[in-house]
């Protein structure tokens, strides 16, 4: 990811030098006023700039895939707002108080890596992760971040990946049936897993060997194309995954 860092304080310009050290290739932005504190906080990687904040927002967004701001978290909704376009686009944006004591996503959090990036951040500075994303907040799946990491495509409507996603995070029963692909996407699933899969979810090696309506959603990773005795059965509460 390429990401900004925004700090508009010298306090926080000081806090904004570990986060680009933390993050490599990240470049810090900051007022004229503070060009020599943001010089010396990340040496080759500062820039300033005249004018209010809330001018760099549209060549931020467009330039960066990650904004990591040390600016108040109300502040930081007014800036952004107006900018906003969809979750697919927009970039991740993180708030770091300037204590280091939270990083705390607003934006694109789930689909964008603003959850990853802090937790990430707070790694690196000892401080806390606020997520509020509930497939990461309780640590089950993330049905649209599926295997997104080993490089796989899931095949699916907006409104089936709602339904979907409802059911798994409202403890709903899922099958999950791999049949394809490797069996190590847990660990790597979305921000990582250590624990075990999630108790409403039923692992299943063939879609064949589903009972499908005793499950609220299906969760299908295969390389053939969907049956058609199971096709109807599973219209809208079914996601495809391709390895």
């Amino acid at each position: 990811m390429k990401i900004a860092v925004v700090s508009i304080t010298k306090h926080g310009i000081a806090l904004a030098g570990r986060v680009v050290a933390a993050l490599p290739g990240a470049q810090l932005f900051a007022p004229e006023k503070f060009r020599a504190e943001a010089k010396a906080a990340a040496p080759g990687a500062a820039n300033s700039y005249a004018g209010k904040v809330g001018e760099q927002v549209p060549a931020l967004f467009a330039a960066f895939d990650g904004i990591v701001a040390i600016v108040s978290l109300g502040a930081v909704v007014r800036l952004i707002a107006p900018h906003l376009k969809g979750k697919e686009v927009d970039p991740a944006v993180v708030v770091v108080d300037e204590a280091g004591r939270f990083a705390i996503p607003v934006l694109s959090g789930h689909l964008g890596g603003a959850n990853r990036l802090a937790g990430h951040l707070a790694a690196v500075l000892g401080a806390q992760a606020v997520l509020t994303t509930a497939s990461d907040a309780r640590e089950t799946i993330g049905v649209d971040l599926l295997g997104r990491e080993l490089g796989w495509t899931f095949e699916a409507t907006h409104d089936e990946l709602v339904r979907v996603s409802a059911a798994m995070v409202n403890d709903e029963p899922v099958a999950l049936v791999q049949e394809a692909g490797s069996p190590d996407w847990w660990p790597n699933h979305a921000n990582g897993r250590n624990g075990p899969l999630p108790a409403n979810v039923t692992r299943f090696a063939k879609l064949e060997e589903v009972d499908v309506g005793r499950y609220a959603a299906v969760l299908w990773i295969s390389e053939r194309a969907m049956p058609a005795s199971y096709a109807a059965q599973l219209a809208g509460r079914c996601v495809i995954y391709r390895p």
